[in-house]
């Protein structure tokens, strides 16, 4: 029997490979090719993913198939999504396979809607494990739908596909288990790899974030308040990183009195009375909601609180003093975030903040000696990276002050660059004038709403209306 072989593996580099390159990314630039002809290769993939419980059809005489949609992070209110497969088996030669995997994610959450888009997809849930397929409201309202009319479909609020090389690397590495246990690993291999075989999705990978997220590494995010896209940057990031094997914690711009709050609800079970303890806080009700108490924020939150309910080494901190302002927040800021970052050598530290606050260069218009907490904590730790956010123009929740010296809260038009549909992080090769080692990039932005505003209950209530995406 022939072994299964291939260029370049994600986790080890085979002797007949010849591989010159260093895999530095969770995202990998090498593609996955069998010494395998098609007809070989293709009954084990079919097998791959019948074991994880998805139902798929395909095309007959070839060597294709597309599951039904699937649902993950089920029962959550809040970052259910579904999401799909096309896969196709390819010749290269007479005797190789080349596996290409395209995912469809779609959910009610708006973080990746196209301006105008509408969209209809019928849904199919059912695995091994859940052969109902029903657990989410928008599920539920399905089975209802399908009750009268087999065809039915429901209006989704955002979608994004693109090739999965990821899953691709995943299957091949489960298909190839001798050439895994007799490849013997250089110092020029790979040295990330996905470790959890569990079906935890996480979204199309965000290209150049393994270059930065890595265990030990201080990553500052400087965001644009108020918006679906950064929240959902951040939850697809901790995911992504996570299940690389790698502890992440993720540290937000609220006050730090919610540190018990957010500690207790990681750990719950997000039963309306979790939530209730969650918002119950003065920061979720502030009579000026800035973008940092939006459903974006609440949705980050129960997105990480579903990642460790299912196994990953995922926290949060709290690390704002809003009493304070000007370098003596920065100090704060900065102390806190430095305190974690000692007491968690080996955990990526995922930070977010308004863009302000992660500089790493002394000074602001008008403020020459500002020290910002970027640059505070670049004094104390060598692996600390600024990024400033990018992002396609759009809207966002924004508080600014009026001629009249008044603070006006609402959604407001924001302008950006057109740098296409997906999620990534550029390195600039250093710090450039204003402190910062690059960019990550967010697409089209929107405006995410205070979850809790006007007197409508908190997005983890039965009666609000909140975002469903994890993805």
């Amino acid at each position: 029997m022939r072994r299964m072989a291939f260029g370049c593996l994600l986790l080890l580099v085979a002797a007949l490979s010849g591989c010159a390159g260093r895999f530095v990314d969770f995202a990998p630039d090498e593609e996955a090719v069998y010494e395998y002809p098609v007809d070989e290769v293709w009954p084990k993939v079919r097998d791959y993913f019948s074991s994880r419980g998805f139902v798929f059809r395909e095309v007959p005489g070839g060597a294709q198939l597309e599951t039904e949609w699937r649902e993950e992070f089920i029962g959550s209110r809040i970052s259910a999504y579904w999401h799909r497969y096309l896969v196709v088996a390819r010749p290269e030669g007479a005797n190789r396979t080349k596996l290409v995997i395209t995912r469809t994610t779609r959910s009610a959450n708006k973080a990746l809607k196209a301006p105008g888009a509408e969209l209809m997809w019928g849904v199919d849930g059912r695995t091994a494990e859940n052969p109902t397929g029903f657990g989410s409201d928008a599920a539920t309202q399905v089975a209802m739908l399908q009750r009268m009319s087999p065809d039915a479909a429901i209006l989704g609020e955002s979608q994004q596909s693109a090739r999965d090389m990821v899953l691709e690397w995943k299957v091949f590495r489960n298909l190839s288990p001798q050439l895994m246990q007799h490849a013997k690993k250089s110092t020029e291999s790979p040295d990330v790899v996905v470790t959890r075989e569990e079906n935890i999705e996480c979204g199309v990978p965000i290209l150049g974030l393994g270059k930065l997220a890595r265990g030990g590494n201080v990553v500052l995010l400087g965001e644009l308040h108020g918006t679906q896209q950064v929240p959902h940057f951040v939850a697809q990031s901790a995911c992504q990183v996570a299940t690389q094997g790698i502890p992440v914690t993720v540290g937000l711009e609220i006050p730090a009195a919610n540190q018990e709050r957010l500690e207790t609800f990681l750990i719950s079970a997000g039963t309306e009375a979790d939530w209730a303890k969650l918002m119950e806080s003065p920061f979720w009700r502030s009579p000026y909601p800035d973008g940092r108490n939006s459903e974006g924020v609440v949705y980050l939150i129960e997105a990480l609180r579903k990642l460790r309910s299912q196994g990953l080494d995922v926290n949060i901190f709290a690390y704002d003093q809003p009493a304070l302002r000007g370098d003596a927040r920065e100090e704060f800021m900065a102390g806190v975030v430095l305190k974690v970052a000692k007491r968690s050598p080996k955990r990526a530290l995922l930070v977010l903040s308004a863009n302000v606050h992660p500089r790493q260069a002394k000074g602001l218009p008008g403020a020459p000696d500002y020290r910002p907490m970027g640059l505070r904590l670049a004094g104390e730790l060598s692996n600390v990276y600024s990024l400033d956010i990018a992002y396609n123009s759009g809207t966002a929740w924004v508080c600014a002050m009026t001629p009249e010296d008044k603070l006006d809260c609402g959604v407001k038009q924001t302008k950006g660059e057109d740098n296409g549909d997906r999620y990534f992080v550029q390195l600039f090769g250093g710090r450039n004038r204003h402190g910062y080692h690059g960019i990550f990039y967010v697409s089209t932005v929107s405006a995410s709403l205070p979850a809790v505003y006007q007197g409508v209950e908190p997005a983890g209530s039965q009666q609000a209306t909140v975002p469903g995406s994890a993805n």
